[in-house]
């Protein structure tokens, strides 16, 4: 099983369309390629030190993606802001890390537009 992460805490998986699936090391200049079309992209993060996929989801929203994209696999709550300002809607963790990572854990880091090095900076 999976649980499904928002700004709003842990929930079931409700998807039931269509996912194209992406892997970390695809090639930035498939994206659109593999993606056209798709109501969901769902990328893949192999390890919580795994950090091409915030780039993969961050140059879809910048080519104009516009569906609901999740980051799956290994992100860890302190990576949820980082997912979130990368352009991701959710991420999907499996149950052995929501039991380790509660929902307190990541809710804490649900405030991501202003919890960001670059707002306190300008600040």
């Amino acid at each position: 099983m999976s649980v499904i992460v928002t700004d709003s805490g842990f929930a079931a998986d409700d998807w039931t369309g269509a996912t194209v699936e992406i892997a970390s090391d695809t090639s930035p200049e498939e994206l659109e390629t593999l993606t056209k079309g798709a109501d969901m992209v769902r990328v893949a993060f192999p390890s919580f030190s795994d950090g091409r996929g915030f780039t993969l989801g961050r140059l879809l929203r910048l080519r104009g993606y516009q569906g609901r994209l999740r980051a799956a696999g290994h992100v860890i709550a302190e990576q949820y802001a980082m997912a979130r300002r990368s352009g991701f809607d959710e991420v999907e963790i499996n149950d052995d890390l929501a039991a380790r990572q509660p929902e307190d854990q990541w809710l804490s880091r649900a405030n991501w537009q202003q919890h960001d090095y670059q707002s306190r900076v300008r600040g």
